[in-house]
Order: C-alpha cells, then structure tokens, then sequence
C-alpha cells in the first residue's frame, strides 16, 4: 500500500499539475523500502529480489492508475459495446505496465549499497526498465518520469541533449537524492545534487530560451481547425456531407474585422479522421473540398484511406494525413506508422477476438501500418514531419537527421477522454519533441488542445479544450539539429555508464542494519 500511494503521488509531478517536487515522494519511498527489502538476506537471495519486485510492481501500478485512469473514458465513449471492459483499461494495462519497475527495482537491487550508492542504483535500474517501457511490445513512454521536467519549459530544455530516457535519469538522480537526508554524512551530498543539479538545469535552459527568440517563416499563415465534433451516432457515412460543410464554414470563419477568411490562409489543417468516409474515394467530398480551397491555399488533413489494390480476403485500411491541392487534388500522402494497440488493431487478434474483443475504432480487420516514414513536401512549407496522434510521444521516430524536416505536423483525436488529464499529457509529451529536435510543432485536434510550438517548445498560440474554434498563426522556424537528434543514444548511453559506475564503486560501506 504504501509503495502504491507513493507511486500514485508521481501522477502530481506530470501535466497537467505539474507540481514538480511531487517526483521526490516515489523516488525516495523507493529508495526507502529498497533499503528494507533484504530483510537481513544477501544482495542476491531469492527473498531479497522478489520482495524487491513486489515492491516494484505496486509502485509502478499506483504510478500508472494514477497517470492514466483517463484511459476509462474511452471504454464509455460506446459504452454499450465497451463499458464493461472499463477494468482493463483502467487497472489492466497498469498492471502489465507495472511490471517494467518490477525489473527496474530487481536490477536496482541487485546494485544496492549503503550510502549514495544506492541513489545511482535505482537511476540504472528504474532508468534502464523505463527505456525498455518505451520500446518493447511496440512501446508505450508515456508518463515517464522524466516528464517531470519535460513539461517546464526552463528545465526541460536538457532533453535537447539526453532526450525523454535521459531525462528519466536526472529526475531520478536529483529528486530520490533528498532520501540520503536520514544519513548525516551525506546530506553535503544532498544539498549539492539537488541544488547543484536543478541549478544547472535552469541555467542550461535560460541560456538556450535566450539565445533562440521565436523566428518565423516569411510568408506562411496557417490555420488549425478544431472542430469539437462528438463522437456519437451523428458521425455517420449518412452525414458525411454535412460534417464536412462544418470543416468548410469553419475554416472559412474570419478571425478579424479586417480579416477575410480562408483567402487569408496558406495552409489549412484539420485533425485526424474526421470524416467517416474513405476520402481518397468519396469524388463529393473531395469536389466541394476542391470547391472550397483558394488556389493560394493547401489543406493538410487526417483521414482514413483503403490500401489499393485491395487484398482478396480483407480491405486494408490506414489512418492517413493527406495534402489536397485547390480543385479536390490529392498531392501527397503519409500512412501512421506506429499504431495503438486495442485502439486501431488487436494483438493476437484471433484470440482476442474469440474472447468477444475488438478494437475501439472498428475498421474490419483493423487498421494496417504504413510501410515506412518519410517527409511531406507542401508547396511554400519546409519539408514535414507528419505524426499522427500518439506518434508524437515517441523520442528520436521523427525522422533521421540526414533528411531534415522543417516542422512537425501532428494531428489526433483526443475527443476520446474528454476533459481529463489525457489532451495535456499528450499534449506536453509532443512538445518535448519539439525540444528534442529544434523543430517547430502544430499540432491540430478535434477537441484540444491544438497548439503552434517553437523549436524550443514555448507555445506560441493554442486552443483549450472542448472549445470549437480556428487557430491562426504564422509557422516558427526550425533551429539547426541539436545535440539530441545527432548523438542522442551517446549521450544516454554516457549517462547509464555513470550511474551504473557509481553504483558499483560506492558499495563498499555494509548495508544498514535494522532492529
């Protein structure tokens, strides 16, 4: 109980609350119960481990209920078909996420020491665990610990260094060091990592807000649409046309006294999916789409598209962005890469089927993967970057550094959680890309939040949530790649190797003993 409540406190230290010193209460209960865990057995006994597993596994689910119990809203959004899966959502996936501290604690322990030692321990262990969390099993970073610091903007500007991983380390690291203070002769220690450590971060940060102001491309006036469409029995094949005359009159919505429209606007954006037709081939949408657009104006919106040719045994259907041109012309197009299990495909969909589940968005056979990312080239944009919904919460998949993008796009549906901590989390995990890379992010949603964020991560302009409205701004510049998009893994790797020495040269001193 206890190593649930603390992990649970972790939820606090993350968007949208963002009470940062709430990361040092699971850090230093961690350390805290660790310490106990050997119960008088060795560092590699049996009892020892597994009790430092067990320990793990409910810090680790306290930390994931609390972070992601917004995920319940989705099994409601049908909630004839979906309510009473609610538990998997809200309780299940925790616990399968719950085992990755399990390991990370285990490993942590077998490294554990008196002293500082066992600080840098728990840095390798838990780090190494939230690393293999975003990257095996297709991965899921989200909500790491790291986040926060991702999500101040003045202390979160190291990820242009380490990234996301790294910066799992370094809270790690700076907020489980105030549990050495029970120990007179580190609390020297203490002050100067903690302080020290933050300290540095700051300043790291100001200076690089100070030296990269907001810069903007000539000649470029976006505007994001964010429609606040439900997700109810009118999103039907039946409405499509009225669904999309809404798109059409909002985005065409003059924004100023002097303003005058869409004749005002470069490039247009809509978020994922928002039709409930195959786009590439519904000629009448396409036609009064084409009718619609200025010959000066591109649109760059989600959709879902059918794979040609068609497989005889299935349709094949992919969650896609297209580039339609004045006249209804599709001029380039992006398939989502890394899709959401149980949201757009079943794993072991035989068996998962045979059980009576199905995924949340119920395209038969589910949603196929594209075949590869790759760049979209808009006439007057830099190259683009397009993501397509929680893409965007995955560190170094934006692209590769030799074919550099000149923003990222990233459109999704959020409507799916409703007014809960899920839109801000999503939303500050994808503005730690944007620090990562030195990239400019829009970032455009059906219900919120839709946001223009510089290549430093400040938000320029954005939506709130639940709120139907258009999002006018210019497009900020891309910075040259940072350290992160070049050496990234170095830099992580380096920051491993020296927790995981420090663990081992500071195990001399015996374990505390206890009464």
């Amino acid at each position: 109980m206890v190593a649930a409540l603390a992990g649970a406190c972790g939820a606090l230290a993350l968007a949208p609350f963002d009470l940062v010193p709430a990361m040092s209460v699971p850090v230093c209960v961690a350390i805290w119960l660790l310490d106990g865990a050997g119960q008088g057995q060795g560092r590699f006994s049996f009892a020892t481990l597994r009790n430092a597993a067990v320990i793990g596994w409910f810090w680790g689910f306290g930390y994931c209920v609390a972070g992601l119990w917004w995920l319940g809203a989705a099994f409601l959004v049908e909630a004839d078909k979906f309510a009473f899966l609610l538990p998997l959502g809200v309780v299940g996936l925790p616990a399968v996420l719950a085992f990755f501290p399990a390991f990370g604690f285990v490993l942590a322990r077998m490294l554990w020491s008196a002293g500082v030692g066992r600080l840098f321990a728990l840095a390798f262990g838990l780090g190494l665990s939230e690393w293999l969390r975003g990257w095996l099993f297709t991965g899921f970073p989200w909500n790491e610990p790291g986040m926060a610091l991702g999500d101040i903007l003045l202390l979160g500007q190291c990820a242009s260094v380490v990234g996301l991983y790294g910066l799992n380390i370094i809270v790690i690291v700076i907020f489980g060091a105030p549990a050495l203070l029970i120990l007179p002769q580190t609390q020297r220690f203490v002050l100067i990592t903690t302080g020290a450590g933050l300290l540095a971060l700051a300043g790291f940060g100001a200076a690089r807000l100070y030296l990269h102001p907001t810069q903007w491309v000539d000649g470029v006036h976006l505007r994001l649409v964010q429609p606040n469409v439900p997700l109810n029995d009118e999103f039907r094949p039946a409405h499509k046309m009225a669904i999309t005359q809404h798109y059409i009159s909002l985005s065409d919505r003059a924004t100023s006294p002097q303003a005058t429209g869409v004749a005002d606007v470069t490039h247009l954006v809509w978020p994922e999916s928002p039709f409930p037709t195959i786009l590439s081939r519904d000629a009448e949408v396409l036609s009064r789409i084409g009718q619609f657009l200025p010959a000066k104006t591109t649109l760059l919106t989600g959709a879902v598209r059918m794979r040609e040719p068609e497989s005889e045994s299935r349709p094949h259907y992919l969650n896609t962005l297209h580039v339609i041109a004045s006249g209804g012309a599709i001029t380039a197009t992006y398939d989502k890469v890394h899709l959401v299990p149980f949201g757009e495909y079943l794993p072991f969909e035989g068996l998962m089927r045979a059980l009576g589940l199905r995924q949340f968005v119920d395209m038969p056979g589910g949603f196929d993967a594209g075949t590869g990312r790759h760049l979209l080239h808009v006439p007057n944009l830099p190259p683009v970057a397009p993501v397509i919904c929680y893409e965007a919460i995955f560190p170094g998949e934006i692209h590769a550094p030799e074919d550099r993008p000149g923003l990222i796009l990233n459109v999704s549906n959020d409507s799916w959680f409703g007014t809960t901590p899920g839109p801000y989390q999503h939303l500050a995990q994808a503005r730690l890309r944007s620090i990562e890379e030195g990239l400019p992010l829009i970032r455009d949603t059906n219900t919120g939040l839709s946001a223009v964020i510089d290549s430093v991560g400040r938000i320029v302009a954005i939506l709130p949530l639940n709120v139907e409205d258009v999002l006018d701004s210019r497009l900020p510049q891309a910075l040259s790649p940072t350290f992160f998009v070049f050496y990234g893994q170095y830099s992580l790797a380096v920051l491993f190797a020296l927790v995981l020495i420090a663990a081992l040269l500071l195990q001399s001193a015996p374990l505390p003993r206890r009464n």
